[in-house]
């Protein structure tokens, strides 16, 4: 059965794509309603700090305590430790992620730390990621901080 809130995140990763970045994308959703997306964009921002999930709640702007511990965070990609950290931060419950085939984030400390983890292994995901890698790998290695 389609989601439209993960279609939303694979729509932000096709849009990082197309702009020249990496196609990583999220959408942060609040009693069904999408409150903010966006897209992994440090290429395009010039940013260390724009990931997916980072960007989305960015767009999403700022949200009392409550409303986070409301939501559900939807992901390309299994988030890396900065954006581990920020859905720890605001108590976001939980995430869904599209795939962690190509990149293992911090799953198992969302889990520790009470987060709802759901692996969606959408193949969509998967080969956004793995044509991208195969044809930046400069560009992925940056990303995730390895040389």
């Amino acid at each position: 059965m389609p989601d439209p809130f993960l279609d939303a995140a694979i729509d932000e990763a096709g849009l990082g794509l197309a702009e020249g970045g990496i196609p990583i994308g999220s959408a942060l959703v609040l009693d069904d309603h999408i409150v903010g997306r966006g897209h992994n964009r440090r290429v395009q921002k010039g940013s260390p700090i724009l990931h997916g999930e980072m960007d989305a709640l960015e767009n999403a702007g700022r949200l009392v305590a409550s409303e986070y511990r409301r939501s559900t965070i939807y992901t390309t990609l299994s988030p890396c430790p900065m954006c581990t950290g920020a859905i720890l931060l605001y108590g976001i419950p939980r995430v869904v992620i599209g795939e962690n085939r190509t990149f293992l984030g911090g799953e198992d400390l969302l889990r520790v730390n009470g987060v709802e983890v759901v692996v969606v292994d959408d193949q969509r995901c998967v080969d956004m990621m793995t044509g991208f890698i195969e044809a930046r790998p400069e560009l992925w290695n940056e990303d995730i901080g390895e040389d």
